[in-house]
Formats: C-alpha cells, structure tokens, sequence
C-alpha cells in the first residue's frame, strides 16, 4: 500500500508541474498573444519558404514525394539536401534528445549525423545501379550491426519482432505495432549514441549498443502489448480491467506478479506476460541505482495517465479543460523521458524540462491528423471533444488554437527566440498541416478550418497561405515513415503472394511426381518403382522445382507445362540425393519427410537401386523437354549431369570428415556442394531454356552460392534446436554422427552471424538481375526464418 501511495505522490507532483504548465498556456491563450507573436515570427520566415522559382529551375527535377530514392535525387540535384537533411535532424535533436539548438556542441553533433546520413543516402539512391545495399534495408541492418560489432544483438531483435508480429491478433494492426516497435528501438539506439558520443573504446561502444538495442525493445513492448492491446477491442472490458490492474502492480512493486488469467485469450496473454517478464527483468537489471525510481515513476506517470484517457467516455459531456489536457501534457512528456532513464542517461534539467515542455506538442500534431479515426473509434482527445461539444460548451478551449499557442510558447519561453529553433518548429507545424491536407483531400480540411480557425480568422487565413505556398518544410523522419510503411504493405503483399505461390505449385508439383508402372509389367509386382513413389510421397518442400517454377514461369515468360518434365527431374534427383543420405553406411536415418527411411521399410540395396532409379528418371525427363530448342536441351542435360557428378563429391567429402575438424572454408565446400547446387541448378537451368546469357547464369550462381550456405546453416541450427515434428526428421543427427556442421565448429551464435553473413551476399548479389526479384527476396527471408 506505501508503495501505491509513493507512486500516486510522484504522480501528483507531476500533475501539479502539468497544471501549472497548462495555466500558463491558458492564460497566453485567453490573451491571444500567440497570433501577434507567430504573425511576425512567419512574415520572416517566409521569406525563405516563399519562392518564386524561374523556369529554368522548374526543369531541374521532378518533385516526386511518392518515391523515396526519387525523392532524394532531386533534392541533391536542386541543392536542396543540405538543408532538408539539417532540418530533419536538428528536428530529431529538440524532440527526441531534448536539444537546445543553440549550442555549439549540438551544431557540431546535428552537422556530423548530417554528413554521415548524406552520405548514406547518395550510396542508397543509387543501390539498383551499382548493386549498393539500400538504406534500412535488412541487408543493411545487418552490415551496420557488423560494422559495429553488434551482430547478436541484432540478430536476437529481428527474431523477437518476427515473433511479436506472428502474436499480434488480427484485430490489431502488426505492421504498425512492428513500425512502432522499431521506431522506438531506434530512438533508444540513438539516445545511447548521443548520450555517449565522446570518444570512446569500440568495444564499449559496442557493449553499449548491444544494450540500448534490447532496452529499446524491452521498453518498446509496451506499445504492441499494453497501449494498443488496451485500446483495441481484443479483450472484454472485464480482461481489460485485470490486465490493467496487472501491469499497474508490475509498475508499483517493480516485480511483475503471476499470472492468474480467468479470461480467454489464455495464450496470448501467456506469451504477452512471459515476453513482457522478461523485458521487464532486463530493464530492472540495467537501470542503474540513481536512476531506477525514477524510470518506475515515469512509467507509472505514462500508465496513469494512459487510463486516465483511455477511460473517459465520448458520450460524457462534462469534462473541463483541465481533464481534457493534463493527461495529455503528462503521457506525452513521460514517454520521452521514459527513454532517457531506461539508458540511465546523465541527469540534466535543462533536457528534462525542454522535453516536458515539447511533449504536449507532439501529441496534439498526432492528434489533429488521427481525429477522424478517433472519432470513428470513439476515443476522446481534445479534437474529437471538441468537434463534438464546440457548440454546446463555450467554454472549451479550441485544441487547435492551444496547438499554436504551444508553439508560441517554445519558439518564445522554452527555447529563448533562438532563430534556428523558431524555423525548425514552424517548417514542422506547417508541414503537419500539408499532410494532413493533401491526405484528407482539400475538401475536407476547407471543413475542418472552417471549425477549428473561427477563434482567430486573420492568424488562421495567414497559417492557410504558408500552407498553400510554403516549400522546404518538409522531413526525412516523414519521409522514411511512408518509406517504411509502404514497404511494409508492399512486402506483406509480395510475401502472402509469394506464400500463395508456394502452396500452389506444391501441390502441382505433388500431384505430378507420381510414377506409373510399365505396360509390360503390370501383372508383376513392381518394388523399384514402389519405392520410388514411397520415397517420392511425405512432407517434402519442394522448394528447388518451386523455385523452378516461379523463376521459369514467371520471370522467363515459359510454358507451365512444357517446363513439367524439369520440375519432375529436380525433384528425382533432390530425392535420390536424400535416400542416399539416410544411408545406414551414411547418415543413418530414421525419419524423412515425416516417414520411416526407404531403407527401413525396404532395404539397403532396394533404396540404393531407388536412388540410382530416380537419377535416371530425372535424365529422361529432361531428355522430354521437346518443345524447347535442342541446344539448349542438350546444355542442360550436360549442365545436370555435372551438377549430379559434384554432389556426389560433395556427399563423399562430408562422409570423409566424419571426426574430422574442419575449416569453415571446408565446410562451405562441402556445404555448397550437397546443398547449394540444388539451389543453383533449379536457377540455372530454366534459364538454360530461356536462352539466357552466361553473364547472368553467373549472377544467379553466385546468388545459389550463399543461399545454398545460408539453407545448410539454418538446417544444421534447426538440427540443434528443431522439433522433431516439425522438421519431418530426426533432430541431433549430426552430433550423433559426428558430423562437423556449421554449429559445431561457430557455436550457434557464430552459426547464425554466418548464416546472415550469406543472407547478405546473396542479397546483394541481387541488383545485378535484369529482372523482378521479389521472389528470390522472400525465397531467402524464407530460408533464414523458417522453422523447419
């Protein structure tokens, strides 16, 4: 009981710096000193955002806000790119960092992180033409995790949002919560960077990173998994009422309680409350002394003041002004200060007060675009109250004049009229406004001014011209959001279409592999040709004659059936291949695709027969492939012969290190030699029939190369840590043979850098195709991430 008692004094000492706060912002409201101040405050900032541009200019460039390398091309190209990127980044440092900018270590620091970003950015833009990695890609995710010497942790983050996105129910949105988890990631990242930007050993660099990067995905949790959990319709109002009550204890004794779930939803909650356990131990674990009372306060003022929100009613035509605002002004100024203390950041008045200050700012700019789905949605904010009850309660304060009078108030009394920190906010505010008007349609925001600009007709007409005319306000943190968010979208399309794809031919692919008894055997019993079958039949991937498919089909432009005959002959020879691998004189398999080993429910010599049986059949096949030219038939029976021939060796030079430690240099070898020719083959050859070029059949090889590794990596993880049931085979086979795998000469967090390693390489290998690779991207997403 104290200690609900001490965090309901900390609350309240908060709340009274709120009140106090807000009476300020009150009382410059009623005087509307805001509009004369922001008037002459605009008339000299328009002067760099009002152009006139000759028409030479005009044809310098397209402006093209919809295409992100585009985009940044012709702001280089205008010689606009300094400024936009100065901008979006002294922006970042007033919001995120609680900045001043007018100090000369924060200019250094903003024109550093300036010429760092631009370069990166000119690298991206052209990434298609030169083969460069793009910007935020997970490609290149993972070359700065490497350059930073934080690969774990960076592979541990990207398996734990993989994870939070499958647990995330379709009544919420998982890319967003995933965007949202990511954002927030990257603040703490970039907090720690600025916290620590001194010259320091990489080593502690790294060490330092490692943990803002799993801090920021501790903290981060609580947006999927409490905010939005909260605010969706997942959970009844008597779940949310107990889940509530739940991370309320958490935050009070700092010690998360057991759970006792009477609702449904039993193992999401599990999951919910095992992940957020955990998260919330390592917090506990890395907060230092001095700062972990006040990490919990904060995160006690956040929760409050979140269901204090969350609980009023739309319907509820009483609240005053102060239970409308005092919430918001708290959330949103705890929220920031939360990520200084989760890195145990030097305490600092002058940050925590600038961002106490700022924080009200952001929260009405977010609420002002969301207010029509709030409304649709029933949640009360200032606007959607507002719009509701404007003209019944005279005495409402109109959010949007409060939003300029808070901008006041920064330029003016938070950061002392510096120049730099006036045309920043302005740039911000006026291009919240753009987007909010070109996303809703002018139309519409016509309405909304109509509504929220009555207060002061003149100020507002003035707000409405820069809105129309203004140009260069707008920022790269805007821009990579819709970067992102489009990408999201496009790559969980690409990805269900991809997955479509995959389920399709499979079970095409299925249905054509069975082979029939010859004519003149049909009164005898025919075991090879059963055996083929058996062996033929299970839970097999067919991931080589799928990928076969995908890339003839639909990249080659060839005919679906006239390319049967070569799906049937990769799947003979993988299949031969993996009967000759569970070999009581090899591996010595039980299992296979679900099933007993063809030699366990034949014998030795029948499978061996088998093995030679399917080999031959595929030749036949591909001798079948009639409606192709001959040359290139014959290219290919030639290629497959060879390519049969090295797998061979591969299998013999695996059997040969049974025992043996190995170089990692062998072990690619041996890798790529049983598994990354089937990859290539299935590339390689549709497009033997294509007619395409050997400069291009040795892109796609180097691409089977390190996919093939990638492919044998994740197997000999899976084989580590795999379900038996799952995988179709026995798990710890390879220790139980002796075999030297990937995990046992790298560990298996050495495994996994590896693994990304070849993730990499192929994925850059990739922009030296001609063609749409979007199926070789998820085919490799796919190999990293699958679970069996």
């Amino acid at each position: 009981m104290n200690k609900q008692l001490n965090a309901d004094a900390g609350y309240q000492l908060a709340e009274k710096k709120a009140v106090d706060y807000f009476d300020s912002l009150s009382v410059q409201l009623a005087k509307k000193t805001y509009a004369a101040t922001l008037t002459k405050d605009i008339h000299a900032w328009k002067k760099n955002h009002i152009h006139h541009h000759s028409l030479l200019y005009l044809f310098k460039g397209k402006k093209d806000f919809g295409d992100y390398h585009n985009y940044i091309s012709w702001l280089d190209y205008t010689g606009k790119l300094d400024n936009y990127l100065e901008r979006s980044i002294s922006y970042i440092f007033m919001r995120d960092l609680g900045k001043d900018l007018n100090s000369s270590d924060t200019e250094d620091r903003i024109q550093h992180v300036v010429n760092d970003l631009k370069q990166h950015l000119m690298h991206s833009a052209t990434a298609t033409e030169h083969g460069k990695t793009e910007l935020f890609s997970m490609t290149w995710l993972y070359r700065f995790a490497q350059k930073e010497g934080i690969e774990p942790a960076m592979i541990w983050v990207l398996n734990k949002i993989k994870k939070v996105s499958s647990y995330i129910p379709k009544e919420m949105n998982a890319e967003e919560a995933k965007r949202k988890l990511i954002k927030i990631i990257a603040g703490v990242i970039i907090h720690q960077i600025e916290e620590n930007h001194d010259e320091i050993s990489p080593e502690e660099r790294a060490r330092k990173l490692d943990r803002a990067i799993k801090l920021g995905y501790s903290y981060g949790l609580t947006y999927p998994f409490i905010d939005d959990l909260l605010d969706s319709e997942v959970l009844s109002d008597h779940e949310k009422i107990e889940y509530s009550s739940l991370i309320r204890q958490s935050i009070v004794t700092q010690s998360v309680p057991e759970l006792f779930w009477t609702g449904n939803n039993k193992e999401l909650i599990q999951y919910i409350h095992s992940e957020l356990c955990e998260a919330f131990e390592y917090i506990k674990t890395h907060l230092r002394p001095e700062t972990r009372e006040k990490f919990f306060d904060q995160s006690y003022i956040f929760f409050h003041s979140q269901e204090v929100d969350r609980l009023k009613d739309l319907s509820n035509a009483n609240y005053t002004n102060e239970e409308l605002y005092i919430p918001v002004i708290l959330k949103s100024a705890s929220s920031r200060l939360m990520v200084r203390s989760v890195i145990s950041a030097q305490e600092d008045k002058g940050v925590d007060n600038r961002t106490f200050f700022y924080g009200i700012y952001n929260q009405l700019s977010d609420d002002f675009t969301d207010m029509f789905d709030d409304l649709e949605a029933g949640s009360v904010t200032p606007y959607t109250y507002y719009i509701k009850y404007h003209d019944k309660r005279p005495d409402l304060i109109n959010p949007f004049e409060l939003y300029w009078t808070v901008i006041s108030n920064l330029i003016h009394n938070v950061y002392h009229s510096d120049p730099k920190s006036c045309e920043v906010i302005l740039d911000r505010a006026i291009n919240g406004q753009k987007r909010f008007k070109e996303r809703i349609g002018k139309e519409k925001y016509n309405e909304v001014m109509e509504l929220f600009a009555s207060g002061n007709r003149k100020f507002h007409k003035l707000i409405q011209k820069m809105v129309r005319k203004a140009d260069d306000v707008d920022f790269f943190d805007k821009l990579l959001r819709d970067h992102i968010s489009t990408n999201f979208k496009k790559e969980q399309k690409e990805r269900e279409d991809f997955l479509d794809t995959i389920k399709i031919v499979h079970k095409q692919i299925n249905n054509l592999l069975y082979i029939p008894k010859a004519d003149d055997l049909s009164s005898m019993k025919e075991p090879i040709t059963d055996a083929a079958n058996y062996s033929l039949e299970g839970n097999g991937k067919r991931l080589r004659p799928i990928i076969t498919w995908v890339m003839g089909v639909n990249e080659y432009g060839l005919d679906s059936l006239a390319i049967v005959p070569l799906l049937k002959s990769l799947e003979y020879m993988h299949t031969a291949s993996l009967i000759y691998d569970d070999l009581p004189s090899q591996d010595n398999a039980s299992i296979r695709r679900g099933l007993p080993t063809l030699h366990r429910v034949y014998n030795t010599a029948m499978a061996e027969l088998t093995g030679l049986y399917l080999t031959q059949k595929a030749v036949e096949e591909q001798a079948s492939l009639e409606r192709f030219d001959s040359k290139a038939v014959i290219h290919l029976i030639h290629y497959a012969a060879g390519k049969i021939a090295d797998m061979c060796k591969g299998q013999a030079l695996d059997l040969d290190s049974k025992g043996k430690q190995l170089t990692l240099e062998q072990l690619n070898t041996i890798c790529f030699y049983k598994t990354g020719i089937g990859f290539e083959a299935s590339l390689v050859m549709p497009a033997i029939l294509a007619g395409k070029q050997e400069s291009e059949l040795k892109v796609l090889k180097k691409f089977a190369y390190h996919a093939g590794i990638a492919f044998q990596i994740k197997d000999d993880l899976l084989d580590v840590e795999g379900d038996q049931a799952a995988l179709g085979k026995e798990a710890g086979k390879d220790a139980e043979n002796d075999s030297s795998t990937f995990v046992s000469i790298l560990g298996a967090d050495g495994a996994r850098m590896e693994m990304w390693e070849h993730y990499c390489l192929a994925m850059e290998v990739l922009p030296g195709l001609k063609y749409h690779t979007a199926y070789l991207r998820h085919l490799l997403n796919y190999i990293v991430n699958r679970d069996y």
